[in-house]
């Protein structure tokens, strides 16, 4: 038998500590409990901002993008040709989803009162609207012909507001040329995803427009875009992408692509490093509060057991143990308050923001179980581990002092 064990699992049971320190376990637990919540709802709240983020800027621009080795962000490109030894066969790469053609070419759009600068993204048939679906709030995603450009655009909710434009409406839109180009195009649908840089910035069309625009081949493109399956292998089959397709063209990840948005979001993570750091702080130095008055209050039994023959290193870990006990008691109930309260607002979407200022709409929420896991485990083992000093004064105490002690 634990012996140790044993005789902290009694007091945890049948413990008739004082009111005091009754009261010291308690706020102890509750401690615990409510740095441990916070903990976990920040980790939800900051992965999920930077995972909704990061979706919102790679549904404009992929995972990886394969262009011209000259390319620029000018957005008017040299073309390359479509017909690539990779494409279509790249998707068949385990962890990569899509792989898919573009371009683009800026342009103003010009309504009877005001005017806007814009970038006008060519899709083809093989574009992956699983993004976009989300994020139409109005109309359809553009009707393809097979004979023919199809007419059809996609314009966001802010371009449609400051331009004062509705579903269905034709617009004109100027391309830079000698001598300028126009083309009067018809918006089939409006999204919104509340990434203001990008929305005010992409309409969606036909790509055969900018091949006629720049008098290039059918087969001639700006680029390919990559979809993968999971984000966290984005720099493996980034390099992988690059070393395949050929020292003619150069491949981007969506991070080298917006690299201030990335950067930003990489920023989040130094928040959650300081709460993280002062919750546990905190919760360890209460616990070793709690374990001093513990051995405060039971003086007089170190005394008895030091005189029965139970050595420091033994009396040490009952309290220990009996700490440890608290520390669990603290970890569950502090899981359950950060769960509840993340399921309310992962469902309900209770808590809203102002979605130009935050890019969001509501608090977004990402429930990892892996996360949850480790902020248990580090919580646990850290505040073990500032309890291993302090219960070296079980040490200092002389049995026959002990026994006496008032």
């Amino acid at each position: 038998m634990n012996l140790p064990y044993y005789i902290a699992l009694r007091f945890g049971h049948g413990d008739k500590s004082s009111r005091f320190t009754g009261i010291v376990k308690k706020i102890s637990v509750i401690s615990i409990a409510l740095g441990l919540a916070a903990m976990v709802i920040s980790v939800a709240i900051v992965t999920g901002f930077q995972q909704e983020i990061r979706e919102k800027a790679i549904g404009f621009g992929s995972h990886i993008q394969i262009t011209h080795f000259d390319y620029n962000i000018s957005h008017e490109t040299r073309p390359i040709s479509k017909n690539q030894h990779f494409y279509p066969d790249l998707k068949e790469v385990s962890g990569i989803r899509h792989i898919q053609i573009f371009a683009t070419k800026a342009g103003i759009i010009k309504t009877d009162d005001d005017i806007h600068g814009t970038v006008l993204k060519g899709i083809g048939d093989d574009f992956d609207w699983s993004f976009f679906d989300k994020t139409i709030i109005e109309g359809k995603p553009i009707s393809f012909e097979k004979e023919g450009a199809s007419n059809d655009i996609i314009i966001s909710k802010s371009v449609a507001n400051m331009l004062n434009l509705n579903l269905e409406d034709d617009v004109i839109i100027y391309f830079i040329e000698d001598p300028p180009r126009v083309r009067r195009l018809n918006i089939s649908g409006i999204y919104e995803t509340g990434l203001t840089e990008l929305d005010e910035l992409f309409i969606l069309g036909d790509i055969r427009h900018i091949q006629r625009l720049n008098n290039w081949d059918e087969d001639e493109i700006a680029g390919f875009e990559v979809l993968i399956d999971d984000y966290d292998q984005l720099e493996r089959l980034g390099n992988y992408v690059y070393e395949e397709i050929g020292y003619e063209l150069i491949s981007k990840t969506i991070a080298q692509l917006y690299p201030q948005i990335f950067d930003w979001l990489e920023l989040l993570d130094m928040n959650v490093y300081v709460i993280i750091f002062l919750m546990v702080i905190v919760a360890g130095i209460n616990m070793i509060t709690t374990l001093l008055i513990s051995v405060l209050e039971k003086t007089n039994l170190i005394g008895i057991m030091k005189a029965l023959g139970g050595n420091n290193n033994l009396i040490r870990r009952i309290f220990l143990y009996n700490a440890g006990f608290m520390i669990a008691r603290g970890l569950l109930i502090g899981n359950a308050i950060a769960l509840a309260l993340c399921l309310i607002q992962y469902y309900t979407g209770i808590i809203t923001l102002p979605q130009e200022s935050y890019y969001v709409s509501e608090v977004p929420i990402n429930i990892n179980l892996l996360h949850i896991l480790l902020l248990n485990a580090g919580t646990f083992l850290v505040c073990i581990f500032m309890l291993i000093l302090p219960s070296y004064i079980v040490t200092r105490i002389s049995p026959v002092k002990a026994i006496t002690f008032r």
